[in-house]
């Protein structure tokens, strides 16, 4: 069976249930990526995560609002996410469908949506419909629109496309995986002071 074919397996089951290690990998921009900070920066930090991913959860809520003031606000820096699926269970199914609902809600909306999920991870493993549900409201979607975007399977195709291009392509295989101007990371938890000795050797 195809990845197409699990993920979209996962994602209705439940749904229905209520430092440097010397890799690199593509820094080359592509016309699904997420972005934010300014498109033309020196350096550009690429994180490969899933919104299903704890320790994603945790990068999240932990660092990620100070790297944003510091480095993404101030334009310092482009910034892209880059959706991944990992783990197992509702994990997958978890982080398949916020990603489709991220992209429903909207450019303007995604990042926001995927902060939300990430505050909700644990709630949404529990409950994920009435949890992804909620936040698709809090986007200003109706119930209709949020049924339709997580059973859109030309979608669910585009996702797992993305993720099959990432893993051949890009030799992700684990989140979260942190990419400055190229050069790989070691994949896992980043403190800020780690991502800011990277930044400050790719600006040099």
């Amino acid at each position: 069976m195809g990845r197409f074919r699990i993920v979209v397996a996962a994602v209705m089951a439940a749904l229905a249930v209520a430092g440097c290690n010397g890799k690199t990998a593509s820094n080359a921009a592509s016309t699904d990526d997420m972005t934010l900070g300014d498109p033309n920066a020196k350096v550009t930090v690429v994180e490969y995560a899933s919104v299903g991913c704890p320790v994603c959860a945790k990068w999240d809520r932990e660092i990620w609002p100070a790297f944003k003031a510091k480095y993404v606000d101030t334009k310092k820096i482009k910034f892209v996410y880059r959706e991944m699926l990992v783990g197992a269970g509702p994990e997958v199914a978890v982080a398949a469908s916020g990603f489709l609902l991220a992209r429903c809600a909207g450019p303007d909306k995604y990042f926001t949506v995927l902060d939300t999920i990430y505050g909700a991870q644990q709630q949404a493993f529990q409950a994920p419909r009435d949890t992804l549900l909620d936040i698709a409201r809090s986007a200003g979607m109706t119930e209709a629109q949020f049924n339709i975007c997580i059973n859109d399977e030309k979608a669910i195709l585009a996702l797992n496309d993305r993720v099959d291009r990432h893993v051949k392509n890009d030799h992700i295989d684990s989140t979260p995986t942190f990419v400055v101007n190229g050069k790989m990371l070691t994949p896992g938890f980043h403190e800020l002071a780690d991502l800011d000795a990277a930044i400050a050797e790719a600006a040099k």
